[in-house]
């Protein structure tokens, strides 16, 4: 078995300023942690950023770029994509099929968005996947807040099993890397 880490749109304008996600320093900091962890083990770190034509992630933008406190190495792969679902429209699935990765750990921003449509995008097309149930989320909303979002999130994410392979959240310290 052969992981791969996949940073789902840690970018400026989600860690600063008006539209500050929930923990996001504490998030990227078990990023990193994960980071780390991944590349010992041999496992690709991808990392991916959401665009727009214009707006907070009007590609090159300040707000478009990646977090300043997210560690990034020469190694790493770098995605961009323009929907929720990080397979949507980019070599995804291409650049994991040729480093032959057969799993994937799963952390970024937003949770109940990019993160979300990921994951099940991921569990459809047959890689079995580990959320990283604290380092993933999103800003509060009207109706619940950001810490209650991404409980939801690892509840309702782990308990899908339609696509035929497992869905787990577990906290960083437990996620394992295969290279």
């Amino acid at each position: 078995m052969t992981s791969a880490l996949l940073v789902i749109d840690v970018q400026r304008g989600l860690c600063e300023g008006t539209q500050v996600s929930f923990e996001s320093r504490d998030v990227i900091a078990r990023i990193n942690i994960l980071s780390v962890r991944a590349r010992a083990a041999g496992a690709p770190v991808v990392f991916v950023q959401h665009e727009t034509p214009t707006g907070l992630f009007a590609h090159g933008s300040e707000t478009w770029q990646l977090a300043l406190d997210l560690h990034t190495e020469a190694g790493d792969v770098f995605v961009r994509k323009t929907a929720s679902d990080a397979f949507h429209h980019t070599d995804m699935s291409q650049i994991l099929q040729g480093r032959g990765v057969t799993d994937l750990v799963i952390c970024g921003m937003h949770s109940e968005y990019c993160v979300d449509s990921t994951t099940r995008r991921a569990a459809a097309l047959g890689y079995p996947v580990v959320l990283a149930a604290d380092a993933h989320t999103t800003e509060d909303k009207a109706h619940l807040s950001g810490a209650d979002i991404r409980r939801h999130e690892n509840e309702t994410l782990s308990n899908v099993t339609s696509y035929g392979v497992a869905i787990r959240a577990i906290d960083t310290e437990a996620v394992r890397f295969s290279g």
